[in-house]
């Protein structure tokens, strides 16, 4: 438990309906207390009962300042494990401040970001996995990143590195009891037994490591950069994903001239999407740095959305647009279908060499865009997106040290291959057992703790 007793407003300052502040530590029931009363004027927090709600007033000094309910948990069952108080007030931000402001008054500290969830950590109640799952959860802007950080929440990725370790533990405990008592505990075909245990961890980290590939794009979004030549309708289709005019369309080629970017929900995933200015051979001085910006934000995108004109022949900038794709994931969305035909499928898929998928759109009409998330969904999912059974590694963290222990296993299995005392096995076999808890949060030094829990909201 910690010494100081803290309190932050654990809801946004704005204005609204009702405003959250919580207080955490050995005196926050009695802070609480010496500020609140019921209706008959009586502090009665000290007497009652663990997970309870009353109702009354917050006083400074003999002047009401808010009419309240409050609520009580106790160690060790609260967010904390310590004693907790939340002060549920009226959510104008004056008023939430005042309140916080007394009870500062009366001995609790101001949180710092995190900390709150920082000594439900500290205080055994969570491991990291699920903490830092916490402010994932707050971040998260799609469905797949919603579901996929309440499972770390839940313990997903803990269980399984749990297993993980439990499994390493139990060879080092044989080998180093073998060791100890040869009389009694043989090691005789011993070789064979950890080969398959072994095998079978590492396919499970290897597994896990796998999908982080997917999972940043689950976290983050995924990196979408349009392309395509001057009006082909990339400003048309930012403003048809992002349901809103963000960018200026007119028949003008090279409208755009600089990067617009917008993050946009489409289906469970999140698109962060870029529009850039159409990319032509051109000798205005202005619209070249657009095209050069335009180029340059190809080399960070996860997904090419190029948006071709199907009312215009193909021609040598659109050769260029496509060999500047490479091996990115790219969309090909040939547009203005509503038109007469110049440009087909045919005539595209003559052009290109590797298997991009291609879809007519209308964007004038709104139409062909249904298909865009199933097609999204093929390129990152197998045209899959599952929680069912699947299990997501959405932190750089987490995917370091888990690369680390599977690096040892390997160590581990090298030494059996080349016939080595089994003493060696227990040195890798305790690096990968230290590389796996480091992810729940063992052994690691307090800067590491601080830094990740210093990027939470105040509150939490």
């Amino acid at each position: 438990m910690q010494a100081e007793t803290i309190a932050a407003i654990a809801t946004a300052l704005s204005a609204s309906g009702i405003s959250i502040i919580r207080i955490s530590g050995e005196e926050a029931i009695a802070i609480a207390d010496r500020i609140f009363m019921t209706k008959g004027k009586k502090h009665i927090l000290r007497d009652v009962k663990s997970h309870t709600i009353h109702y009354g007033f917050i006083f400074k000094e003999d002047e009401p300042l808010d009419e309240v309910m409050v609520s009580v948990m106790k160690s060790p069952r609260s967010y904390t494990a310590e004693d907790t108080v939340e002060i549920n007030c009226h959510g104008g931000i004056l008023i939430t401040r005042r309140i916080l402001e007394l009870i500062l008054e009366h001995g609790a500290r101001l949180a710092e970001p995190g900390e709150f969830t920082k000594r439900a950590f500290l205080n055994g109640r969570i491991d990291l996995t699920k903490a830092e799952a916490v402010m994932d959860l707050i971040r998260s802007d799609s469905e797949l990143a919603l579901r996929s950080s309440f499972g770390q929440l839940q313990g997903s990725v803990s269980s399984i590195i749990k297993g993980l370790r439990k499994k390493i533990l139990h060879e080092i405990a044989f080998i180093e009891s073998a060791l100890d008592d040869p009389e009694h505990i043989t090691l005789d075909g011993y070789e064979q037994t950890i080969s398959c245990m072994i095998e079978e961890v590492a396919n499970e980290m290897s597994k896990l490591l796998h999908s982080a590939t997917n999972a940043r794009v689950i976290r983050e979004g995924i990196r979408t950069v349009i392309l395509g030549k001057p009006n082909a309708g990339k400003s048309s289709l930012l403003n048809a994903l992002s349901g809103e005019e963000r960018a200026i369309v007119t028949d003008i080629a090279g409208t755009t001239r600089d990067i617009l970017e917008e993050s946009v929900r489409l289906g469970d995933v999140c698109l962060r999407i870029m529009d850039t200015a159409g990319i032509r051979f051109t000798d205005d001085a202005v619209e070249k740095i657009g095209v050069e910006k335009a180029v340059a934000s190809v080399h960070d995108a996860d997904l090419i959305l190029y948006v071709a004109d199907s009312s215009i022949p193909w021609d040598e900038n659109d050769s260029y647009i496509l060999s500047l794709i490479g091996e990115k994931n790219c969309l090909i969305l040939l547009n203005k279908t509503d038109l007469t035909p110049v440009l087909t499928k045919e005539m595209i898929l003559k052009k290109i060499t590797c298997d991009i998928p291609i879809l007519s759109i209308s964007l004038k009409e709104g139409k062909g865009m249904e298909n865009l998330e199933t097609a999204v969904s093929h390129l990152f999912f197998n045209g899959k997106i599952s929680f069912d059974n699947e299990v997501y590694l959405t932190n750089m963290r987490h995917k370091e040290a888990l690369q680390e222990a599977l690096d040892s296993m390997l160590m581990v299995k090298e030494s059996i291959a080349m016939h080595m005392p089994e003493d060696f096995y227990s040195i890798d076999l305790m690096n990968a057992y230290a590389a796996l808890g480091r992810i729940l949060g063992e052994e690691v030094g307090e800067d590491l703790i601080n830094e990740i829990f210093s990027s939470f909201c105040m509150g939490k």
